[in-house]
């Protein structure tokens, strides 16, 4: 896969919920707990940030744009944090950028970026990660959807080798599809990761995950404890159900 200043594709060949439950949130950063990082000392993290860019993510693609400068905020104090951005829209499109270390870049990437009508392409964006782990270690995908249109037992089969392989994936879902949740669970479970629900009115919530799986790809439980001491009382009293 060609990696440039520019998108790359991955594959050479080729009504949001009312609510969102408070409780969600806190099982999967319950779930982070039991978790140890793979970044070995001095190294930088590195995590895949991967995106449904089709058409019915509009309003929350607009909000994660403004929302990934959290994940390098987070890490900067830990060791610094790679991020890749990737992304499905369209027919059979799926892309993903080069490896960045600061949010300004990033931001630049998917300002560049407008949504397409299409189905999900979750199993090239699981298939991408082993490929990129293959060439050098990550910590973690994070991925971030609200549909599931392909075979579950794929996705599963695909969820399970990254967990052999050590990368655990972020699996977070917006709304409430009972579909895309079953195989967003088993997803998470499978590959040693974890699963959070948010949705579009409370997008402080994807923040608050997004800042967490962050933390944990750049150091571990020790880096997501010592976030307590330089968060706001919200946060803070998330990550107490850390201890």
């Amino acid at each position: 896969m060609a990696k440039d200043r520019t998108p790359a594709p991955t594959d050479n060949r080729s009504k949001p919920a009312a609510t969102s439950s408070r409780a969600d949130i806190d099982a999967f950063l319950a779930q982070v707990r039991g978790m140890s990082s793979t970044t070995a000392p001095g190294m930088r993290g590195r995590l895949i940030f991967a995106l449904d860019a089709t058409m019915s993510r509009q309003p929350m693609w607009d909000i994660a744009c403004s929302l990934q400068a959290d994940m390098f905020r987070e890490t900067a104090t830990i060791g610094g944090l790679d991020v890749q951005l990737v992304y499905y829209r369209g027919i059979a499109e799926c892309r993903a950028s080069r490896w960045v270390s600061d949010a300004r870049q990033l931001a630049g990437l998917m300002e560049k970026i407008d949504v397409r009508g299409g189905h999900t392409q979750i199993g090239k964006v699981l298939a991408h990660a082993r490929r990129e782990n293959e060439t050098q270690k990550v910590q973690a995908l994070v991925f971030v959807g609200d549909a599931m249109e392909e075979p579950i037992d794929d996705l599963c089969a695909a969820a399970g080798g990254l967990g052999l392989l050590g990368v655990p994936a972020f699996v977070f879902q917006e709304g409430r599809d009972p579909i895309a949740e079953q195989a967003f669970r088993e997803m998470a479970r499978l590959s040693r990761g974890a699963y959070g629900r948010f949705d579009l009115s409370a997008a402080h919530e994807l923040a608050e995950l997004l800042r967490a799986a962050a933390a944990y790809a750049a150091g571990g439980m020790k880096a997501l404890t010592d976030l307590k001491a330089r968060h706001s009382a919200g946060a803070v009293k998330l990550l107490e159900q850390l201890r």
